[in-house]
């Protein structure tokens, strides 16, 4: 076989391991697969509202009935103070539709426009607070304190928690469909028989403030360490 013979036959071999290769090169793939998830998270929120019943200046509710919705610095209804007179006033918290499981709370201020003597402190001053409901609110905090000086004021600040069966951890969850309406705290308010005329004339007046507050259950494991964190938080 000549020189020229031998070349062809190489480079035709070389051709066909070319071709061979360029068809096993052209069928690789990797092997592959792919997975997605895609998570989607939506604010959650806890809404709820306060209001009492509408009432006129001795604490009868008004015809038709009328609920007021609280608000900072509004004032909803006012009373004449009488001795021994019952007045009107149902606290009720509404829980919106929707709402996240929450705890729930009232913080009931009684501040008297003078400072009170030791013998009007000594009253069950509790007892102004009628027609309560045990089984769902429990007081848990009152603290008394009194300033100094001509214009001294006396203020009471009552801490009443949401609880059911005597759990100091109860929560509440609202309806995705509808509110949720929980009791009233109390129904009344009864100035006692033993303040007189003159005792009244001496406190001059009293302004009852009452404030709804709610904070989500998830991330805490008592309702303590939940107070805690919302007051922290500087609400």
């Amino acid at each position: 076989m000549n020189m020229k013979t031998r070349n062809k036959i190489m480079l035709l071999a070389l051709c066909m391991v070319a071709l061979i290769a360029v068809s096993v090169l052209g069928t690789m793939a990797y092997l592959t697969s792919t997975a997605e998830v895609t998570n989607t998270f939506t604010v959650g929120n806890v809404n709820i509202k306060l209001d009492e019943a509408k009432v006129d200046i001795n604490g009868k509710p008004v015809e038709p009935a009328q609920r007021v919705t609280g608000e900072k610095g509004k004032t909803t209804n006012e009373y004449k103070l009488m001795p021994g007179h019952e007045y009107t006033k149902d606290p009720t918290v509404t829980v919106v539709k929707g709402s996240e499981e929450a705890y729930i709370r009232m913080i009931v201020t009684a501040e008297f426009d003078k400072k009170l003597t030791d013998d009007k402190l000594a009253t069950k001053l509790d007892g102004i607070f009628t027609d309560f409901d045990a089984t769902s609110w429990k007081q848990f905090k009152k603290n008394v304190t009194t300033g100094e000086g001509e214009n001294a004021k006396t203020k009471i600040v009552y801490e009443y928690r949401y609880i059911k069966e005597n759990n100091p951890n109860t929560t509440f969850t609202a309806g995705k469909e509808e509110d949720s309406v929980l009791s009233p705290l109390f129904k009344k308010v009864v100035i006692p028989n033993d303040w007189t005329n003159a005792d009244l004339q001496a406190i001059g007046g009293v302004t009852i403030n009452i404030v709804a507050e709610a904070i989500q259950a998830d991330g805490f494991t008592t309702a303590d360490l939940a107070w805690g964190a919302f007051e922290n938080s500087g609400n």
